[in-house]
């Protein structure tokens, strides 16, 4: 059994793991970065980036056969021609499903972080004391004024172009000259802006995409292809950020195709010694020893690691003595909101296709408003106009259709709500002991749904939307109650919550799991509550944290 040392291992290579690397390497620590699946080259291997529709077999659409193969990734958006290789087949890594629960993963180095949404907002202490006003789960170890410094550092190198709003509810960052705003947009934000008397805020999107040439990549081309990887560098990835910063370094070690199958804890240390890696290309099974590890495989396969790690200690795995783990998962609902069309503006239009939208901050239980359910919602959507000549009957073949499809249709104006889901004990993970993955290894169950407070607020969700398109002069409102499955989101959060108490959670405050501290989970797996807004920019904050800490315990010898 071959064995290697190092300062720190990181497991997994998406959004946190890669600023995970980033931070432990430019502190001179020698950092083994682990991702179970295939690497992906910055660049080179963004094979359809600069493909069309018409450059597919099937012009980007799904087939049968993906159909059968993607059985769960066919529920939604992500199963299409155009970036199959950015997400895992369902065949070969099942789950179960105690009810239904949408989980979309991409199993290669970079994770989600070349797929995501980028949206990129800061929490505010509403949503840090949120736990301990309601009653709901436990209370946040940490403040927002514990984290605004860290939201400063990840924003400074990420690159979050953004407008100072001055809105308490979302807190403003380090940002890059925020996207312009269509005329519709600008005229809808002006009219919710009059009519709730400055109470309600319709904002530019906050996104990880540049406005500005910025950390030597290149800005924003405006051709709304993230989703396929960006060539440019335009927007933050682990490829084009994180990853490049750390091997600069060279303190870096990447190995892909390696599946971390538990953490190796030594129970007279009370410390982990490092993690077993199962090679997936050879079926090897090797040991690598670290001074600290970082769980950063994504929130539930982060949890699946724990569960499997120092079980002849704790029966349910490293980190379940408090009973949490694998427990309070959350996610966002959405697929909620109202769309209408917008009269007039047709001598207007907007540049190229703008890889972001609006924002509605959350307004509802804020302030002096009170509703029959907790926390709250905000809305992302925006206003743009359609093509217009297939939607013109006598124009359907011909000159006369080639010419009306040359000209812009009418604008509209779209509002979906994302919900704020509670940690609820009883939402849950374990480990399914009767089904297995192709490589062997037991598979997660899954046990999660939306309950009465978020169903309240679904309700709210779509009556809002309608209320203030209305107010805005939309016409044609059509009000819209979509699929709220959990996991839907792609917010998995949850499952070893952060908190003050050993008793009650898995880490402290410092992301450190109470029964080994030289043990770090900085992705979705620490949320103790999950606000409304998007949750990376937050990963990125306290990963950045919980390294500079871990490094400075280090050198005290205390790991």
């Amino acid at each position: 059994m071959a064995e290697q040392t190092y300062d720190a291992i990181v497991v997994g290579s998406g959004i946190s793991g890669g600023w995970a690397a980033k931070e432990l390497t430019e502190k001179g620590l020698k950092v083994l970065l682990l991702e179970r699946g295939r690497n992906i080259e910055h660049i080179k291997d963004y094979v359809s980036a600069n493909k069309e529709a018409w450059d597919f077999p099937h012009r980007g659409k799904r087939t049968q056969q993906m159909i059968k193969d993607y059985p769960n990734l066919k529920r939604d958006y992500p199963l299409n021609e155009m970036n199959l290789d950015f997400w895992c087949k369902d065949t070969e890594h099942p789950y179960t499903e105690v009810k239904p629960f949408y989980w979309f993963r991409g199993y290669h180095v970079g994770g989600k972080s070349l797929t995501w949404g980028r949206q990129s907002y800061r929490w505010s202490d509403t949503d840090f004391e949120a736990n301990a006003k309601d009653g709901h789960g436990v209370d946040w170890a940490v403040r927002y004024k514990d984290i605004a410094p860290w939201y400063d550092h990840v924003e400074k190198f990420a690159g979050i172009s953004g407008n100072k709003d001055g809105l308490a509810v979302l807190p403003d960052g380090q940002f890059l000259p925020p996207m312009d705003m269509t005329c519709v947009e600008k005229d809808v934000a002006a009219r919710i802006k009059a009519h709730y008397k400055g109470e309600r805020s319709m904002i530019i999107g906050r996104t990880a995409n540049l406005t500005v040439p910025h950390e030597g990549r290149t800005n924003c081309q405006f051709r709304n292809k993230c989703w396929l990887g960006c060539p440019f560098g335009g927007y933050f990835s682990t490829q084009s950020s994180t990853l490049p910063a750390a091997e600069k370094t060279g303190n870096l070690t990447l190995r892909p195709f390696s599946i971390v199958t538990k953490v190796l804890y030594d129970k007279d240390k009370k410390r982990a010694t490092g993690v077993e890696v199962l090679d997936s290309e050879t079926n090897q099974t090797i040991e690598y020893k670290s001074k600290i590890v970082f769980l950063n495989a994504g929130t539930l396969n982060t949890s699946w690691i724990l569960m499997n790690s120092a079980t002849d200690v704790w029966p349910e795995g490293l980190g379940s003595s408090s009973g949490e783990l694998g427990h309070n998962l959350m996610d966002h609902h959405l697929g909620n909101g109202a769309s209408g069309k917008v009269d007039g503006y047709e001598d207007k239009y907007y540049f190229g296709r703008r890889a972001n939208g609006i924002y509605v901050p959350r307004y509802r239980n804020y302030g002096n408003d009170k509703r029959d359910y907790v926390r709250g919602f905000g809305f992302q959507g925006g206003g743009s106009r359609q093509t217009g000549g297939h939607a013109i009957a006598e124009y359907s073949i011909g000159a006369e259709f080639k010419d009306a499809m040359t000209e812009p249709g009418g604008w509209t104006m779209n509002l979906g709500g994302f919900g704020e889901m509670l940690p609820y004990h009883e939402n849950k993970i374990s480990i399914d002991k009767n089904k297995k993955d192709k490589f062997g290894m037991h598979v997660l169950s899954i046990d999660c749904e939306l309950k009465d407070n978020e169903l309240k607020m679904r309700k709210d969700i779509v009556a809002d939307a309608v209320e203030m398109l209305e107010a805005a002069g939309v016409k044609d409102i059509k009000a819209r109650e979509g699929d709220g499955t959990p996991g839907k989101g792609i917010h998995e959060m949850g499952t070893a919550r952060m908190g003050k108490d050993a008793k009650t959670s898995v880490v402290n405050s410092h992301n450190q799991v109470w029964d080994a501290p030289n043990v770090f989970v900085t992705d979705g797996a620490f949320m103790t509550s999950a606000s409304c807004v998007n949750p990376s920019l937050t990963y990125m904050a306290f990963t950045a944290r919980a390294a500079a800490f871990a490094v400075e315990e280090l050198k005290k010898q205390n790991l």
